[in-house]
């Protein structure tokens, strides 16, 4: 396995294996990876003749008084990890962006609610890394976890949108054993915490039943749920359509509920797929 420091010698390489007729896959990442991480990697790498993953800490998606300074990281278990899944190059930049950076990328829509509402600089700093990645990878297929969910609709938007020849794969959210979604950040949670962090899940669990069972009204779901949750506070428990994030009064075909709850100083979201009986005629 390569891993590879500077950007443009990352740039060069890939250029060179494309015009070799290589195709390339590319999974980036924040690093601190656990087995949703190497769910993507499994995902890209027989779809691809070289594999890159990237590892970087993105100070754009961080906003003020947020996680940045104390974001877990591993960067010996990372590249075990990423050498274990079969990883071609890691992409391990100390410094992604050149002096005097001043291009940002912005998804209007699909940005303004969910995550977007509270974090409201975050998605901007996400499209701005990935296209930055994407112009030195030069990926035929990349994936993305649908752990996050909103982010991997913006970046198949901002992918649409831009004309950029790239195929986006969704990986399918990956939960621990007692059924949290798998996060870097769960690497926070105390042992209270963690115990109900797993109200999250549950709810999104008994919000997929309940509607799968034939309730279809989105406010009377949601107030059952939110019953059902035990965290420090509710940043948001939406239905939204899958496409356009918009909210759902009704649900007439397939959806998805997305929610994001604070334990403590920790902020986890989570997400299920809403399939009521009517999609399945």
């Amino acid at each position: 396995m390569q891993v590879v420091t500077d950007p443009l010698a990352l740039q060069a390489d890939c250029l060179a294996r494309r015009r070799r007729g290589e195709r390339i896959g590319f999974v980036p990442t924040m690093g601190y990876l656990h087995r949703g991480h190497t769910s993507l990697m499994e995902l890209a790498r027989p779809r691809c003749d070289h594999l890159v993953v990237s590892i970087y800490v993105n100070p754009l998606q961080f906003g003020a008084g947020e996680d940045l300074d104390r974001y877990p990281r591993d960067p010996e278990g990372d590249r075990a990890a990423c050498e274990r899944a079969g990883v071609d190059c890691l992409f391990m930049p100390t410094d992604l962006y050149p002096p005097g950076h001043s291009t940002r990328v912005r998804v209007e829509g699909l940005t303004a609610g969910l995550c977007g509402a509270s974090r409201p600089t975050h998605f901007e700093g996400v499209t701005t890394v990935v296209a930055r990645l994407f112009g030195l990878v030069q990926p035929d297929v990349a994936v993305f976890g649908e752990k996050d969910y909103q982010q991997l609709a913006v970046i198949r938007r901002m992918v649409r949108d831009l004309a950029m020849p790239i195929e986006i794969l969704g990986g399918p959210l990956i939960r621990d054993d007692d059924g949290v979604a798998l996060s870097s950040r769960n690497a926070y949670l105390d042992e209270d915490q963690r115990r109900r962090a797993r109200s999250i899940s549950r709810a999104l669990a008994w919000l997929a039943d309940a509607v799968a069972g034939g309730e279809v009204d989105v406010a009377t779901l949601l107030a059952r749920a939110r019953a059902r949750l035990d965290v420090d506070r509710i940043d948001y428990l939406e239905i939204v359509d899958p496409d356009e994030l918009q909210p759902l009064a009704r649900i007439s075909g397939p959806a998805r509920a997305l929610a994001a709850a604070w334990l403590g100083r920790t902020r986890l979201i989570d997400n299920v797929a809403l399939v009521p009986p009517s999609a399945h005629r």
